[in-house]
């Protein structure tokens, strides 16, 4: 071969190299790790906003569910992913609440991460209970819990997640002490209290009305400011006699690893967005008692910031401390 053909050769090569980097976002499935299992809220709204954005983005979007440690294992997969836009997270408050509870993480989340989207917050979470605990109110529950707390264990989705703290809150505003039982995620926490291995858990309303119109699990009270307009009949916390006891439910974020060139943020942000317009959409998360969010990356990375303040304050009267 000629020196003109190797030189043609390495132009051709080059062109074609171009012509790859030059591929518009894109161009293969995107993953959207979420780290708990199926049938939790994190799952249900990804599930629900993943085929829009397929329709827009013209490309698969592969729901991927990473359960365990608390939502840690697959945020962890996510930090180590390549930044360019195809391995993404689907994460809860979990992101950081388990900053408040362990010492050391494999993630850092201003380091690690790139917020993209706020999709949702709830506006509150209820406690349920199993139709078996003999309590009707919140005080009934309280004045029992005081009297055999061994026997009214209390279940969550994990050591550390946003759901066991908040009952750990509830715990110590109402002056009790629970056993807290973990579990593998939101899914597998619900069936223990479905089943009485567990007397109680606080949880977002999504995926309880059914069960509670069914008469499967027992609503006490709603931690949101007012009531949740699909139970109208369970009372707040301070109208069940907890005075200043209000706590507004968890956050749905969408995350990139660090690194992940603006452009593709901007369009996964826009896309996401888009999405929550579409009726379908809206009123599945409505209709759980949340409200669409749809922020913007610098909005939600203010917002990470003050939420990480707020979760440190309940932290510290719950008397909870990272190990």
């Amino acid at each position: 071969m000629g020196l003109r053909s190797i030189s043609i050769c390495i132009a051709l090569l080059s062109a074609g190299s171009s012509f790859a980097a030059e591929q518009p976002y894109p161009s293969r499935a995107i993953r959207v790790v979420v780290p708990f299992s199926p049938g939790g809220t994190p799952d249900l709204i990804a599930r629900v906003i993943a085929p829009q954005m397929e329709r827009e983005l013209g490309q698969s979007i592969v729901i991927d569910n990473r359960a365990g440690a608390n939502g840690i294992i697959g945020a962890e997969i996510v930090a180590r992913a390549a930044p360019d836009g195809y391995t993404l997270l689907k994460m809860p408050t979990s992101l950081i609440v388990n900053t408040l509870f362990y010492k050391k993480l494999p993630y850092d989340i201003e380091r690690d991460f790139v917020p993209i989207t706020n999709t949702a917050s709830a506006q509150g979470y209820l406690l349920l209970v199993h139709p078996a605990v003999p309590a009707n109110t919140v005080e009934e529950f309280v004045a029992l819990a005081k009297k055999r707390p061994a026997e009214l264990p209390f279940g969550s989705p994990g050591l550390g997640n946003s759901l066991h703290l908040a009952h750990e809150y509830f715990n110590v505003r109402s002056g009790i002490r629970m056993v807290h039982v973990p579990y593998k995620g939101l899914g597998p926490a619900f069936n223990a209290l479905l089943a009485g291995e567990v007397s109680s858990v606080v949880m977002a309303p999504t995926i309880a009305l059914q069960q509670i119109k069914a008469g499967k699990v027992r609503p006490l009270a709603f931690t949101g400011a007012r009531r949740w307009p699909q139970l109208p009949e369970v009372p707040t916390m301070v109208e069940a006699g907890l005075a200043g006891f209000h706590l507004e439910a968890g956050w749905f974020g969408w995350f990139a690893p660090v690194g992940t060139p603006l452009p593709i943020v901007q369009r996964l942000n826009a896309e996401i967005r888009k999405a929550l317009l579409v009726p379908q959409v809206n009123d599945f998360i409505t209709g759980g008692g949340y409200d669409v969010v749809g922020s913007s990356p610098a909005e939600f990375r203010a917002f990470l910031r003050e939420d990480i303040k707020r979760y440190a304050e309940i932290a510290r009267a719950a008397g909870i401390r990272p190990e």
